[in-house]
């Protein structure tokens, strides 16, 4: 079960301001980025569901975050049904999310009282994820569904709406600055946070470093963070 309460879970995500997108097959890199990203600053990480035996490694991942990483919380992306939503609250996952709006997930974690973040294209589904229970919404892929200028178009008939980009989001200034602008509550960056070869020649104080500045370009523009 989740280890921690679904109202903290949410106030990390936007007192964090940065969720840390990453898979990875090898438990031993996933370790050492999960690390990195803690040591940069990040109290909050995503593990997306994209590989075989993926919630095997997950199990672990969190065992070691609960043992290792004071704080540090642990959630699933990439799931897309109710099935997979319950294998991993099963393995202690504190939140989910997903690339798409499916209640039968709200049902599922609201039920265990743990934060289900959906994807969303448009308003109107963005409306149907807050009336099924959802604090914080997904648009992915995030430059494809408009962009920034998609989100501030959201938040003039719905101010209260708190939106997270994922797809598209860079750990560059002019970019954070753009989306922060624009109203979001909170990003979430992966492959852009993780070149290939940095995880592959084992580059993980360049992560952490990173992870770092990604972090006060952030706490620069948000004004979620207190």
């Amino acid at each position: 079960m989740a280890h921690y309460r679904r109202l903290r879970v949410a106030q990390t995500i936007l007192d964090t301001g940065l969720v840390p997108v990453f898979y990875h097959s090898d438990i031993t890199i996933a370790k050492q980025v999960l690390k990195a990203c803690y040591d940069g600053g990040v109290r909050i990480f995503e593990f997306t569901n994209r590989g075989d035996l993926a919630h095997e490694v997950f199990r672990d991942l969190n065992v070691y975050a609960l043992n290792e990483l004071p704080g540090m919380i642990l959630g699933v992306g990439s799931v897309v049904d109710a099935g997979t939503t319950s294998l991993y609250l099963q393995l202690g996952a504190n939140f989910i999310v997903s690339p798409v709006l499916n209640p039968e997930m709200a049902r599922v974690c609201n039920r265990r009282k743990v934060l289900w973040s959906p994807g969303c294209g448009s308003l109107s589904e963005i409306s149907q994820a807050e009336e099924l229970g959802a604090e914080i919404v997904k648009i992915f892929p995030a430059t494809e569904v408009g962009g920034p200028g998609f989100v501030k178009s959201v938040l003039g008939p719905n101010p209260w709406t708190l939106i997270m980009p994922t797809g598209g989001v860079k750990p560059e200034e002019p970019n954070v600055k753009e989306w922060f602008e624009a109203g979001v509550a909170c990003v979430g960056m992966g492959s852009q946070l993780f070149p290939a070869d940095w995880i592959r020649d084992g580059k993980f104080a360049d992560i952490t470093k990173k992870v770092a500045e990604a972090m006060a370009m952030v706490r620069t523009y948000s004004k979620h963070i207190q």
